[in-house]
């Protein structure tokens, strides 16, 4: 069986770090299917879905200082000169992170550790009402 649910979330962009882990143990509850994975995955080019430890050094410094090092916001994309915009840097983030993830679920309850929590990182340059999708699939 397959079931898909949507989610909407809002981010403030700039590295922006949302716990999804609750709205994606919510869809897979609500499901109806009690054992299975549950594909988690961004709709959009400029954010991504992984697992970390949510606590305040990771979401406030450390995950950004590391993209910072990787992909610079101030660094020179052909994106920006292409399409004349400012998030050359999100989309090279959002590509080395990946758009989606997969977690195992049994008796309706995600399989995560302790301090594992799934989340959408944003990295574009603006706010916006991100579109998440939840494919669950089961017995």
């Amino acid at each position: 069986m397959v079931k898909t649910e949507y989610l909407e979330i809002p981010t403030k962009g700039n590295c922006h770090i949302v716990d999804i882990t609750p709205e994606v143990q919510k869809a897979v509850s609500g499901s109806q299917i009690p054992n299975g994975t549950v594909t988690v995955f961004n709709i959009g080019s400029t954010a991504g879905i992984t697992t970390i430890e949510y606590e305040p050094g990771l979401v406030n410094h450390d995950i950004n200082a590391a993209m910072e090092k990787i992909a610079p916001q101030a660094g020179r994309y052909e994106h920006e000169e292409t399409w004349h915009d400012d998030n050359g840097h999100a989309h090279v983030r959002a590509s080395l992170l990946g758009p989606s993830l997969t977690v195992p679920f049994c008796n309706e309850k995600l399989i995560l550790g302790t301090w594992q929590q799934i989340v959408l990182i944003d990295f574009d340059t603006r706010p916006r009402t991100r579109k998440v999708v939840c494919q669950i699939m089961g017995e």
